[in-house]
């Protein structure tokens, strides 16, 4: 490969047990360039740029770092490459301010009466805000990670690689876990970076922000590098069928609905969160079997509280919530579950799963105390392994040593297909999904609205909380619009223009709306 390389990998190999995660890879990355690695959920990008950043050592292969073979044998001598990483699932000491995560592992010192040495905090949190203002990625320094949001924490994973003067900087899923207003931030930021001299790999399987800002993508599918591609000459059908393997259709396939009778009804809630804070405000809404009832808002409005509020993960301070006329208000959860509630939340990796059990376990979280699994209190592992075995297959759960994988070194794709095929199969009559294709690639994306769908029209009602607009517009047969606690609107969704629901997201309906 040529000189003009600031990144070159020679024949790259990686094995886990049971899987071959990157297989006889070769690519090299220009100075200066937004570089994007495109692929599936599992296909190997994150375990290919971990072994650039030091935390796996490649079974095979070389890496050249501005034309020198290097070592690469831990993050620490990654940074003194000047290579930085900011990770799908942050590296953060909750506790600590923002100013502590930046500095942690290389605290400057200075010497009280010239003898004892300190960490310079004052010194630490101006240079902190100094750096913040320049890239424009405002923070304030003391403030602690436990009480800052997602995008926040995202910047603060963003200044500790500048502070350690990284010139490489390695971007992992950046924007699973924002708001689209969010994302168009953090694109804005990643493009100054480049203008600003630094190399940026993107990691990623969002075509259109891959279109939005790099130069050129690699494709991985299974492990294997399948080509590289100029981004501005190439289409995202082109890249979606290399990355998946197969002709991806973006138009969601919907049969008309046919409504049954009412399933959930809710009536007047209200719920407050830990400072006693009405985050819902007296909604009142109902969903049909049948009936996908979809509500959109721009994060942090609520929605996902209310679904919180029905599974019972939160507590409905006013109000009723009533599921096949029955009162489940103060129920708990598994009584919930067992009178016929599905659930996939939000937070997959804290509230969805359990990361140190096995995948086989998880995907009998909620059925382990039923038969066949239980019988007079005595589990049978037969039946969680035969049932385990058929999820993996029917949902394509992507896992290096099948049903007995420890779920935490899953991908994140693969974790939420677990989530969503367990909740699935329970074949309950209310089907809670909070953001379920947050973090999935196009293709796994397309499966997972072709199963919601075949829910529905098996006569489930679903209650749908997603910020992605288009998942909305596509699936839903009745949406609701909140804003600030408030459903301001609840119509058909062939009535409503994915501009007008925008506009009620942003409040700018709410007179109209009263």
């Amino acid at each position: 490969m040529a000189d003009e390389y600031i990144v070159e990998m020679r024949h790259i190999t990686k094995r886990f047990p049971g899987i071959v995660a990157n297989d006889d890879i070769s690519l090299g990355i220009k100075k200066g360039e937004i570089f994007a690695l495109l692929g599936e959920n599992g296909a190997g990008k994150s375990t290919l740029m971990s072994m650039l950043f030091g935390m796996y050592e490649p079974d095979e292969g070389e890496i050249y770092i501005r034309g020198k073979r290097e070592h690469i044998t831990s993050p620490n001598y990654a940074t003194k490459l000047n290579i930085g990483m900011v990770h799908q699932h942050f590296k953060l000491v909750s506790n600590y301010t923002i100013a502590e995560n930046i500095i942690l592992g290389i605290e400057p010192k200075r010497r009280i009466g010239g003898i004892f040495p300190v960490v310079d905090i004052k010194g630490t949190n101006e240079k902190v805000a100094q750096l913040s203002r320049q890239y424009g990625l405002e923070v304030d320094p003391k403030a602690k990670i436990e009480d800052i949001n997602v995008s926040t924490q995202q910047r603060v994973e963003i200044l500790k690689m500048l502070y350690r003067e990284a010139e490489i900087l390695i971007f992992d899923e950046p924007t699973a876990v924002l708001t689209p207003q969010e994302i168009d931030f953090l694109l804005r930021i990643i493009r100054s970076l480049r203008e600003g001299g630094k190399t940026i790999i993107l990691i990623t399987h969002k075509l259109e922000e891959i279109k939005q800002v790099a130069d050129r993508c690699a494709i991985l599918n299974r492990g294997k590098l399948i080509d590289i591609l100029d981004v501005a000459s190439t289409s995202t059908q082109t890249m979606a069928n290399l990355m998946v393997g197969r002709e991806v259709d973006f138009v969601v396939d919907k049969a008309p609905a046919k409504f049954g009778s009412e399933v959930l009804r809710v009536e007047h809630l209200t719920v407050k969160n830990r400072d006693n804070f009405p985050v819902v405000k007296d909604v009142s809404f109902s969903v049909r079997a049948g009936e996908i009832f979809a509500i959109a808002g721009v994060s942090g409005n609520g929605q996902v509280e209310i679904a919180d509020a029905v599974a019972g993960m939160a507590q409905a301070a006013e109000g009723t919530i009533t599921l096949n006329g029955t009162d489940i208000t103060h129920m708990d959860i598994r009584r919930r579950t067992d009178l016929g509630i599905s659930y996939i939340p939000e937070d997959r990796q804290n509230m969805g799963l359990v990361l140190d059990f096995t995948l086989e376990d998880n995907l009998a979280l909620k059925t382990y105390y039923k038969e066949p699994f239980c019988r007079k209190g005595i589990l049978h592992h037969e039946a969680f392994s035969q049932y385990g075995q058929r999820l993996i297959q029917e949902y394509d759960i992507r896992s290096g040593q099948g049903k007995d994988t420890i779920v935490r070194s899953m991908s994140g794709g693969n974790q939420q297909k677990a989530i969503v095929g367990r909740e699935i199969e329970l074949a309950s009559p209310l089907m809670i999904f909070v953001q379920p294709t947050r973090g999935l690639d196009i293709g796994a994306i397309e499966n997972i609205h072709r199963q919601i769908l075949a829910e529905r029209d098996k006569g489930r009602a679903i209650l749908l909380i997603s910020l992605e607009l288009d998942e909305i517009m596509g699936l839903a047969d009745t949406i609701g619009v909140i804003f600030s606690g408030e459903l301001l609107k609840i119509a058909p969704a062939d009535t409503l223009t994915t501009n007008e629901v925008g506009q009620f997201m942003m409040g700018v309906k709410q007179n109209e709306a009263g």
